[in-house]
């Protein structure tokens, strides 16, 4: 018996057949915390397949996502930091419960430093990303990736040609630093 089921053969078999039926080297995984609005510029994708790690056969799942999701990602985290300097009492929305009260005026008042906190951290380019691939060999299916990519999307041909250079050791990333901000999102 397997501690982790990703890097069982009966799994790993699955998967290749399941990966075969889709006529792909992957197969998307369905994730219950999103639904496809918030991908709706194909900018990152949730998949598996079957890799190598020390000369066995093993199920990597991996999150592949481009460089300007991540950065606006990590701008908006930093940008909620701030506010919350600011604003010890403010609660995103993401965490607060069905019964807290929201007090209208704050909110407006959070929204607007929040939108301004974004644009100065924009401005001032202070956060840089770069392409990445971070391992998770603790995941509880197989090992997991976080991929960051200098995509436009990830649609199934940067899935594919990813997954081919990672399964041959080929894989090649850009270590140039990128800033991105809202307003060329917008253009």
């Amino acid at each position: 018996m397997y501690k982790n089921p990703g890097f069982d053969p009966e799994e790993i078999e699955q998967l290749k057949r399941e990966c075969k039926a889709e006529r792909r080297s992957f197969v998307y995984v369905a994730d219950e915390f999103e639904d496809d609005e918030e991908n709706e510029n194909d900018e990152h994708a949730h998949v598996q397949f079957v890799g190598w790690q020390n000369d066995k056969e093993v199920v990597y799942d991996a999150l592949i996502y481009t460089l300007r999701l991540h950065h606006s990602t990590l701008v908006y985290d930093a940008a909620l930091e701030r506010l919350k300097q600011h604003m010890p009492d403010y609660l995103p929305p993401d965490e607060r419960g069905e019964l807290d009260d929201i007090d209208l005026d704050a909110e407006e008042e959070a929204e607007s430093l929040l939108t301004e906190f974004i644009e100065e951290i924009e401005e001032n380019e202070e956060i840089k990303v770069k392409e990445h691939v971070e391992t998770d060999t603790s995941f509880e299916y197989g090992i997991g990736l976080e991929v960051g990519l200098n995509k436009t999307e990830i649609n199934e041909k940067v899935v594919t040609e990813f997954i081919i250079a990672f399964n041959a050791g080929r894989l090649q990333l850009d270590n140039t630093l990128y800033s991105f901000s809202t307003s060329e999102e917008e253009d």
